[in-house]
């Protein structure tokens, strides 16, 4: 049975023993998973309530309030005034229909970022039926034990049960910038939040150290989810292209109405009436209009978004969308984005002796290549297994581990040298232990064996080395280690590295205590554990695919140089093994100036420090270059931030790091960002084909009014038609360019700059060229229908026709803006067939349905006229096609 828990401002007054008491949990065991369930019905998920989003009548609003909306209510308001009620009961509901398409998909897209932002999940550490797993902290309940270290951001409130240099940034819930050092002692009840210093708080971030704690409060009774609900504030979603297409739209909001003036006045001083030309100047602001734009481009990026989800890249921040399009240089990580993350001993050093390890990843099979292990390797094995604070457990046929994968690599080739963990964490109690610090670059434990005190330490070997004086044998005897000794380690370790392997030194010594001091000197050298995390075989392929895009990749790692210029070499960042890599301590005794030149030229960069990447990406940028920087630390948020596109790791990334980053990888995987990069410029190019396959029609709409007016003949197409036109074509044929595919060769041209106008001179030019050809082929078989003697209506339903026809075979056209029109599978998109489909079968009830034909205008047709616009219709097709192929 569950209790009632204590108010959370009193878990600091409570010792430990007594904090897990009151949530009747063994601090050694966790909670079982059946009273785990009990208590997350009882208090919730572990997450706070989202804010409420704008209201639906809001939303409704927003889309009556867009420039180009207004003209077409003001139309509707002058249609009304005139008595022309269908006009305005069809404009105004053309603004209806607009309004609603774009309400319900704003909906979808809140809804969508949302779920994206709910997929991203935050794994945490924690305790359950005394083995501990990884899950999302979203399931976490009061009474949970969750282990913490360096880059962990804190799930919940805790009472800190344990802890080893465990220290806490907690500014975004008390204001104090400075890393707080965290304890287990009880406090009294009147200590300020901002001095509970055995309390950690969910949303802060454990930047050193590591400890574990008791769960005292989740989701809406956090400290966090008391104060603040910004958290849960919408994303801002207004983007570079958005901005350009407001510019875009006021713009031609003044060419409209100076036309629709123009129109006015021409047709006044000519005599007509002013009625009439009131309602030839509202014809022509309706047609000039691009109605279906502002829906289409929200689909297309709905659209877009949505297939990089499906291709593991979540995008946070619309912008990326963009970005992406234009980025010139990918700055990533190695460990787990280039490579496996599925850390591998590959070959171990004793006495004097390379010993190979068969097998690979974290499933211990595989034999070592010297059988049973001798003494010197078994003590080298033993340390890497109790030195560690990883797990590795058995699961329906699949092995599951927690923890560091270094040290989970350690524990798989200890199984395969037939030495477990578990039995060895039993029979070796550890006392104490120091956890690995950046600064020691060692990991130290205290173990009680066969009655005496055994320190086991593993970590980098120029630390390790130089504290040991002596070293054990073959046999397992204590031997001095003297120069020619050292000198034999130090190139074992060096030949491993220049191999791309990892390296880590292991050795033992004798204390009853374990601090600093311990690991200076006294130590005795066991051996050595080299493991590589193998290259991912989609992030080589990956890689040339970017090169040939134009897109430089370069690495940035923690690891040794020679590990990284052999990784780089193999993945194909490096033509040769000999390339330089730039060093952390290099990048630091450089000025910007000389960064600059040096970030251009290099690229692969190693021992490099988390915030150095800052300095990296502006050096790049300061190059004119669009930066995508990868990174998962708590350190990397800044240049994260500072990049055109920071993109972090879902599965191994911290939470701070995703917060800053504007796209997510849920497989941690570099393939995933040549995707992105690859859908991003489909995404674009569809938007770009929409535009320029949208305005020729109302360029040519406009044309044809003003032709008309200038030429004093009657308007060959009413505004009423013109709204038939606009609607049923951007729906049923302009947006299933959204699903175009990404054309072939997508990734082999450069990309594109980012100030570059949404349309080229080549685009605009052919919107000219085509909205022409709309005005001739409409105006004249107009007029040649009026000399045959054929009623108005008929002569305008041609016209009517003529435009639908065109924008048809216009649509084929645009399916790509440079290749022949035969270039593109016929039906890599079958969307495009339905629309014209079904627009051909609108066009026929237009012209002979009469409830149709009687309220927009038009009459049946014959089938000379029928064969008149099928060739209007083939040779703009045509035109169009010798126009691409002249530009190429």
């Amino acid at each position: 049975m569950t209790q009632t828990l204590p108010a959370a401002p009193h878990w600091h007054t409570l010792s430990a023993t007594n904090a897990a008491t009151q949530h009747t949990v063994d601090p050694a065991q966790g909670l079982s998973d059946d009273e785990a369930a009990v208590r997350l019905e009882r208090h919730g998920p572990n997450r706070p309530t989202a804010a409420p989003g704008r209201s639906a009548l809001s939303r409704f609003a927003a889309q009556l309030i867009q420039p180009l909306v207004l003209v077409l209510i003001a139309a509707g308001v002058v249609t009304g005034a005139l008595g022309e009620w269908v006009d305005t009961a069809v404009i105004f509901g053309v603004v209806i229909v607009n309004a609603i398409i774009g309400f319900i998909q704003e909906g979808k897209a809140e809804e969508a970022l949302a779920a994206l932002a709910r997929a991203v999940a935050t794994e945490v550490t924690v305790l359950r039926g005394g083995q501990r797993r990884r899950m999302d902290a979203i399931h976490l309940v009061p009474g949970d034990i969750v282990w913490l270290v360096a880059g962990d951001k804190v799930p919940a409130d805790l009472r800190i049960l344990s802890g080893k240099q465990l220290r806490t940034i907690e500014a975004a819930l008390t204001g104090e910038a400075a890393p707080i050092a965290k304890h287990h002692d009880v406090l009294p009840e009147d200590t300020l939040l901002a001095d509970r210093r055995n309390m950690a708080y969910a949303g802060t971030t454990v930047v050193a150290g590591q400890g574990h704690g008791l769960i005292v409060a989740t989701g809406d009774a956090t400290e966090t989810g008391r104060i603040s609900r910004l958290i849960a504030a919408a994303p801002d979603m207004a983007t570079p292209l958005t901005k350009k297409m407001g510019e875009f739209a006021g713009l031609l909001l003044w060419v409209i109405l100076g036309l629709a003036a123009l129109t006015f006045g021409i047709g006044v001083l000519r005599g007509e009436s002013w009625v009439d030309m009131l309602m030839a100047a509202v014809a022509l602001a309706v047609g000039a209009i691009p109605e279906g734009l502002p829906a289409a481009m929200t689909i297309t990026l709905a659209i877009g978004v949505g297939r990089m989800a499906k291709r593991r890249a979540i995008i946070r921040h619309l912008p990326a969308v963009e970005a992406l399009g234009s980025t010139t240089v990918i700055c990533s990580d190695k460990t787990g984005t280039l490579t496996e993350n599925a850390m591998t001993v590959t070959e171990l050093w004793a006495a004097g002796e390379v010993i190979t390890v068969e097998g690979h990843g974290y499933t211990p099979t595989g034999a070592l290549s010297v059988g049973e292990p001798g003494p010197a390797l078994r003590e080298t094995l033993l340390a890497g297994a109790l030195c560690n604070d990883a797990s590795l457990v058995q699961e329906s046929r699949l092995w599951r581990h927690a923890g560091d994968p270094t040290e989970v690599a350690l524990l798989v080739v200890a199984r395969k040298g037939g030495l477990d963990e578990n039995t060895l964490r039993h029979l070796y109690p550890r006392r104490d232990e120091l956890p690995f610090d950046s600064a020691r670059q060692t990991m130290a434990t205290l173990h009680e064996v066969d009655g005496r005190h055994v320190v086991y330490a593993k970590g980098a070997i120029e630390k390790i080395l130089p504290a040991c004086a002596r070293m054990l044998a073959a046999d397992g005897r204590e031997v001095d280690v003297d120069g020619a000794g050292r000198e034999l380690i130090a190139a074992a370790a060096a030949g491993m590295a220049a191999r791309g392997l990892r390296v880590l030194a292991l050795a033992q010594g004798r204390s009853d205590t374990l601090s600093d001091a311990t690991l200076e000197s006294g130590l005795v050298f066991l051996g050595l554990a080299a493991m590589i995390d193998p290259p991912r075989k989609q992030a080589i392929a990956a890689v040339r695919t970017c090169q040939h895009a134009g897109i430089r990749v370069k690495m940035i790692t923690g690891d040794h140089a020679d590990t990284a210029r052999a990784i780089a070499h193999q993945i194909g960042i490096t033509d040769s093994m000999a390339t330089r890599a730039l060093t952390g301590r290099e990048l630091a005794q450089l000025d910007d100036q000389a960064l600059i030149a040096v970030a251009r030229d290099v690229d692969v960069f190693a021992r490099v420090e988390p915030e150095q990447k800052l300095r990296l990406v502006r050096a790049l940028q300061a190059q004119g270059e669009v930066v995508a920087m990868t990174g998962d630390g708590v350190n990397d948020a800044p240049a994260l931030k500072q990049a055109d596109i920071g993109i972090a790791m879902g599965m191994g990334g911290t939470d701070v790091a995703k917060e800053a980053a504007a796209m997510v990888l849920t497989d941690d995987n570099f393939a995933t960002i040549e995707a992105a990069v690859e859908e991003g410029r489909g995404i674009y190019d569809n938007l770009v084909k929409f535009i320029t396959w949208t305005l020729p029609t109302n360029f040519g709409e406009g044309l044809v009014i003003l032709a008309a007016i200038v030429a004093g003949v009657t308007l060959p197409i009413t505004a009423l038609q013109i709204l038939w036109i606009n609607m049923t074509t951007a729906v049923l044929l302009g947006l299933p360019l959204a699903f175009e595919p990404a054309e072939r060769g997508i990734m082999r041209r450069a990309p594109r700059p980012p100030k570059a106008p949404i349309l080229d001179a080549v685009l605009i030019e052919r919107i000219v060229l085509v909205g022409v050809l709309m005005l001739a082929g409409s105006f004249g078989l107009f007029l040649l229908a009026l000399e045959r003697g054929l009623p108005m209506a008929e002569a305008r339903t041609i016209a009517v026709n003529v435009f639908v026809a065109i924008e048809t075979v216009y649509l084929f056209n645009c399916r790509s803006l440079h290749l022949p029109i035969t270039a593109v599978a016929p039906f890599s998109n079958p969307w495009v067939w339905w629309g014209a489909g079904l627009t051909a079968v609108l066009q026929l009830a237009l012209t002979y349905w009469t409830p149709l034909s009687s309220a927009f205008g038009t009459a049946p047709i014959d089938g000379r006229a029928w064969l008149e616009i099928g060739g209007v219709a083939l040779v703009a097709m045509l035109v169009i096609e010798i126009e691409k192929h002249l530009r190429r």
